[in-house]
């Protein structure tokens, strides 16, 4: 029998989802749970995995499409009617032609159907970076892609013939491999195939060459009296980060204040802790005590750790700290979320922060690890940046910047001795906290990295 895979809710009010790319064909044989794409929402690239067993009959949209949440995605033949869906509870299927749906996903049938975004030309030299990451041993700033619009390519069929090598080989040059395929006929594409349609293309000199050709570098020197424009279109994480920061810099009233304190005694730590650490051991940096010094101040100043609810007309204290900590990826920026970070000690954090870290250069983060943070950290000092005006996650009420730690000229005991200093930015929600509670939290977190000690007074 035939079943339609509509595109499930992927979780957190998304509404649409844009495929990456497809890890099967039409005519494939699959099995229950086998990956059938990567699909990228606002806020991570999301596997799906296969709810039936069976032989893939049609595929809705092609790499490159958005599809909204309910509209078909994947047509099954299932022989002997229809295959156990895995262990969850199935969603509202009242919707005709709704099928099982994935764990922990509901579908939200809807008559939407793919739209064409434009597509990619290989990656080239950064347009933008994104001016806000996490420690240096965790950054995962990368530049974004040139973005070319190029004509439709020919009705898509079957998925043309390659290897996954040569899939990203030729995506890297911008070469369509339907384009490939057509000349090549139904045979294997190599990576000398592409190589030579490549070639053929640029001796054509036809229009063609500029789908396949990428973008030219936004470094390179200009004609006279050419004026270059780049197109960049606003999707995923970036068009997610806009609207949200939109958001919050126009409900919530920001105040940001900033304190430079001397450090030295925090690098002195650090340093002595990786010095006599195992190898396997966790690496602590300044972002890791960090953490720690604002997870126990917030104890003091609750204020800091709370929300605004206008409906209840509350001020919500949460007495747990889901601390985010921002990091700027090649899709744009994030705030993977640690969970109970107060409770962890020193290298359980830093434990954390390592595995963020990871997912998120690998962009699996999930998207349930990007939303309900109390607190957030971002670290500006990687880029050599002192000071800035953070904007706050929309939901929260204080963020902390950290600046860079500069060896400078400071007084010291009375005399002119050179210090590890450092400057904190921190930016806070004026409806919850007034002026005096946000300077007395910032000097409570700066206490401590300039005494480490004063955390066993505050823990």
């Amino acid at each position: 029998m035939k079943q339609e895979f509509l595109l499930p809710d992927l979780g957190e009010g998304l509404t649409e989802a844009e495929i990456v790319q497809w890890l099967v064909a039409e005519g494939d044989t699959v099995t229950l749970n086998q990956t059938l794409a990567e699909v990228e929402t606002a806020k991570a690239i999301v596997e799906l995995p296969s709810p039936h067993a069976g032989v893939i009959t049609s595929l809705h949209a092609a790499a490159g499409d958005v599809v909204a949440v309910g509209a078909p995605l994947v047509g099954f033949e299932i022989e002997g009617g229809t295959s156990p869906a895995p262990q969850t509870p199935v969603a509202d299927a009242a919707e005709e032609g709704s099928g099982p749906n994935l764990v922990g996903y509901g579908a939200a049938p809807s008559n939407g159907r793919p739209q064409r975004r434009a597509r990619r030309a290989g990656t080239g030299p950064a347009a933008s970076t994104t001016a806000i990451a996490t420690d240096a041993d965790v950054r995962v700033a990368a530049p974004h892609d040139d973005i070319v619009v190029v004509p439709a390519p020919p009705a898509r069929g079957e998925r043309p013939r390659s290897t996954p090598p040569v899939r990203a080989y030729a995506k890297g040059l911008g070469v369509d491999l339907v384009l490939v395929a057509a000349e090549l006929g139904d045979r294997v594409i190599t990576r000398a195939d592409v190589d030579a349609y490549r070639e053929r293309v640029a001796q054509r000199g036809s229009a063609t060459a500029e789908a396949v050709t990428p973008a030219a570098p936004s470094n390179a020197p200009l004609r006279a009296g050419e004026r270059r424009t780049t197109r960049v279109p606003i999707r995923g994480v970036r068009k997610h980060t806009a609207e949200a920061m939109v958001q919050s810099a126009f409900t919530a009233p920001h105040v940001t204040t900033f304190h430079t304190v001397d450090v030295t005694a925090t690098s002195e730590l650090i340093a002595s802790l990786r010095a006599t650490a195992k190898p396997e051991a966790p690496r602590i940096g300044v972002l890791t005590v960090v953490a720690k010094a604002v997870c126990l101040a917030l104890a003091s100043f609750p204020g800091l750790n709370a929300r605004w609810d206008g409906e209840a007309g509350e001020i919500v204290q949460q007495h747990f700290v889901d601390l985010g900590i921002a990091a700027a990826t090649d899709r744009g920026l994030i705030v993977p979320i640690i969970r109970d970070a107060e409770r962890m000690p020193l290298g359980d954090l830093a434990d954390a922060v390592a595995e963020l870290t990871r997912t998120a250069r690998s962009g699996k983060t999930p998207p349930a690890d990007l939303v309900g943070g109390t607190f957030s950290l971002t670290n500006i000092g990687v880029f050599g940046i002192d000071a800035g005006t953070p904007i706050l996650p929309p939901g929260q009420t204080g963020i902390l910047a950290l600046g860079a730690v500069r060896r400078l000229p400071w007084e010291y005991k009375g005399e002119i001795a050179l210090r590890d200093v450092m400057t904190l930015s921190l930016s806070f929600d004026h409806r919850i906290v007034d002026g005096a509670e946000g300077a007395q939290f910032l000097k409570a977190v700066a206490d401590v990295l300039q005494e480490p000690g004063r955390a066993m007074l505050l823990g």
